[in-house]
């Protein structure tokens, strides 16, 4: 599809059949959703059915394209697109100077206006002929679908402006419009570039929800066979190598596995399943090698469900924009009727022809929504601009709309309201231990470990400790429970639970009951010996208690929605201002989006993790953290490139005066066609005068647009 119109014409045309209920075209991904009637028989709204009918508008119809395909795709339209704006800037620019010379009566001789005349129509021929092909087509397309647009427009008026030029050629005249052609070509050319580029860069957000289609080891006969992701079936047995992401869902089959569910999940601490626990594509292995039964093969998975949701969440458009699609819509037949009348009655009331033609080209020129195309698109770009000096990327300028309204802000935990690893909340040590030692057998103890906490326990001992590679022969470490280092000196260390710890002979104080239920237990003993009880949690980060109380003071609906347990959410939320009726912990992926849609919307969520890329895509504004992962990132239409969540109360505050703006481009764009159609319709204007005018009028939405940047007013 070359526009929007395109996708207006088709949706016209399949409305019209009996079959079809409904139907609805979404552009920028180029996917068509229809809805039969309960009375009309399902094979009416096929593909069968329905590919010949818009195979006869000049389109083609098929099954979903794969992303590889669509980037493809969206590739091939970049560079015809280039080529063709290329073309039309390169002799565009000639036949421009040419009428620019003309218009200003920079020569003196009447026959050197004449030859700049004819040297304007020769240099306007490639850009007519070659540049301006796509718009011809579309505007065809769209005739014939009875749904024209503003291609339609923009055709009538290139090769009016082509003919009225070449009748006053042939009368000697120097008067020529072939400027008007090459203006309007080259100007759509430039949004036809950067809207395909945008959507180009959408489909990231579909990419990082992709798994990689690598071989997957499945059992065949008694022993282990190398078989593609896609080859796997149902029910097969397959292993997943320590370290590595689980290619498909499946349940645990024979031994308890160690899984880090915070793709998935957001849960900040990974997680020992027993066998016959549901697993799901995209987690990550942590623990031996396991084997699982698989229960759902790829494309049907809960991550390959995921992405089809987004699909259908990324398919929608502002209310400003459809506005404007609207508006533009019922101008183009209008224009057209207004043109065809104008000509007529100026024909009859005796007009000499090159006049009622000027003036019939006129009406179209003036008519041609530019203003109103530009009017949304400006100011939220102008917005993203303003945005981005806070530290806030607006990677869907059209988000603006809906981030103006926003009625809720719902945060994720892990990641977003806090740093995303483990701290060393407090801890308590033997007496018989000083702080040094206990430090260095803490390092010793954490070496080389993929646990998180071991993780965050190293990094807290490295602090403290002068000799953090005390060497080590023998580490075994047992998924769920906890970690054995013997040293070369023949110490023994036990890193882990109480349980553990009491398991291997450890006597531990009674004393030592939990000291901070909302966090996670870590004993450490030597040779017997309780050494230390360490007590890991997360802490918020430093701006979220001011930034949730300002937007709180702003009328927001505040919420916490996390996938981790009750306690680390309660108290995380607690500690940043949550009431405990705003947290919401435990929630899956589906759930967070569930949620969303049930709270007042428009709706902000910000998340950081694939876990988060659901409700990113189904809030009205997802909003992406610092540190989050490529799925959320690419799936949000906002990124915050600075730490903390202050950039939100930023981009909020922002986005209210860029819907001001929206709203005045608008409301000036619709009040200019309707003032110069009726101008132009009562009195005569030069073409130029229109494309004048019509530039004018782009350049004042220019202006109002830039005032986001030029100040800093506050909402």
């Amino acid at each position: 599809m070359w526009c929007s119109s395109c996708a207006l014409a088709i949706e016209a045309r399949l409305q019209r059949l009996p079959e079809v209920a409904a139907a609805s075209v979404h552009y920028p991904s180029a996917s068509l959703w229809v809805r039969g009637r309960a009375s009309a028989k399902t094979s009416g709204i096929t593909l069968e059915a329905l590919a010949p009918v818009v195979r006869r508008l000049g389109y083609s119809l098929g099954l979903p394209e794969t992303t590889l395909d669509a980037h493809a795709r969206l590739e091939k339209e970049s560079r015809y697109l280039a080529l063709r704006l290329s073309v039309a800037a390169v002799f565009g620019m000639w036949t421009m100077l040419a009428s620019l010379l003309i218009y200003a009566e920079a020569v003196s001789s009447a026959e050197i206006e004449y030859v700049l005349a004819w040297v304007s129509g020769a240099f306007s021929l490639p850009v007519v002929l070659f540049s301006g092909v796509p718009f011809y087509r579309a505007g065809w397309r769209t005739l014939r679908a009875r749904k024209p647009g503003m291609d339609v427009l923009v055709s009538l008026g290139v090769w009016g402006a082509v003919v009225v030029s070449l009748g006053l050629l042939a009368r000697g005249s120097a008067e020529v419009y072939f400027d008007t052609a090459v203006m309007l070509i080259g100007l759509l050319l430039v949004g036809r570039l950067v809207d395909t580029l945008c959507r180009h860069r959408g489909l990231r957000a579909l990419d990082a929800l992709a798994l990689p289609e690598t071989t997957v080891a499945c059992r065949e006969q008694g022993r282990w066979e190398e078989r593609a992701r896609t080859e796997v079936p149902r029910n097969a047995r397959i292993r997943v190598d320590k370290g590595a992401t689980l290619p498909l869902d499946g349940y645990v089959e024979d031994s308890p596995a160690w899984v880090d569910l915070a793709p998935l999940t957001g849960e900040s601490v990974p997680r020992r399943l027993p066998p016959g626990t549901a697993l799901h594509a995209g987690c990550r292995n942590l623990g031996a090698d396991l084997v699982m039964r698989v229960s759902a093969v790829a494309g049907e998975c809960r991550l390959d469900r995921m992405r089809e949701q987004m699909r259908f969440h990324q398919a929608r458009k502002g209310e400003l924009q459809r506005l404007a699609d609207r508006f533009a819509a019922w101008l183009s037949p209008v224009a057209l009727v207004l043109a065809a009348t104008t000509l007529c009655v100026a024909a009859l009331v005796g007009v000499p022809w090159e006049d009622t033609m000027v003036r019939a080209l006129s009406v179209l020129v003036v008519a041609c929504p530019c203003a109103v195309g530009l009017a949304v698109p400006l100011a939220s770009l102008a917005g993203s601009s303003a945005a981005l000096g806070q530290g806030v990327v607006l990677r869907d300028p059209a988000s603006f709309e809906t981030l103006a309204e926003v009625r809720s802000v719902a945060f994720d935990k892990t990641g977003t309201l806090t740093p995303g690893l483990p701290e060393v909340i407090s801890f308590n040590a033997a007496r018989t231990v000083s702080a040094e030692e206990l430090n260095t057998l803490l390092a010793a103890a954490t070496q080389r470990s993929e646990h998180p906490l071991a993780q965050a326990l190293g990094r807290w001992a490295e602090q403290g400790s002068q000799d953090v590679n005390m060497a080590s022969e023998t580490t075994e470490e047992i998924p769920g429970q906890g970690r054995y280092v013997r040293l070369k000196d023949g110490r023994e260390l036990y890193l882990g639970s109480c349980a553990w710890l009491k398991a291997n002979g450890i006597t531990v104080p009674d004393s030592q009951a939990i000291a901070h239920p909302d966090n996670s237990e870590v004993m450490l003993g030597c040779d017997g010996q309780w050494l230390a009880s360490f007590y890991l949690g997360e802490q918020p980060l430093p701006d979220a208690h001011a930034t949730l109380a300002g937007l709180r003071r702003e009328g927001y609906l505040l919420a916490l929605i996390s996938g981790d347990r009750a306690g680390p959410a309660m108290a995380l939320g607690k500690a940043v201002g949550f009431k405990p009726g705003e947290c919401y912990p435990g929630r899956s992926p589906e759930a967070k989006a569930r949620l969303l849609q049930g709270l007042p919307s428009p709706t902000l969520y910000v998340g950081d993790g694939i876990n988060d890329a659901l409700g990113l895509a189904g809030a009205g504004v997802g909003v992406a953290s610092l540190n989050a992962g490529d799925a959320a990132r690419e799936g949000a239409a906002v990124q915050l490139m600075s730490p903390g969540i202050a950039g939100v109360a930023q981009a909020l505050r922002i986005a209210r005066r860029t819907r001001r703006v929206m709203r005045q481009n608008l409301v000036f764009s619709g009040l200019y066609n309707g003032l110069a159609l009726g101008l132009v319709i009562l009195m005569p204007i030069p073409p130029l005068m229109a494309v004048l005018a019509m530039v004018a009028s782009s350049l004042s939405v220019t202006l109002n647009a830039a005032r986001l940047a030029w100040r800093e007013e506050d909402s």
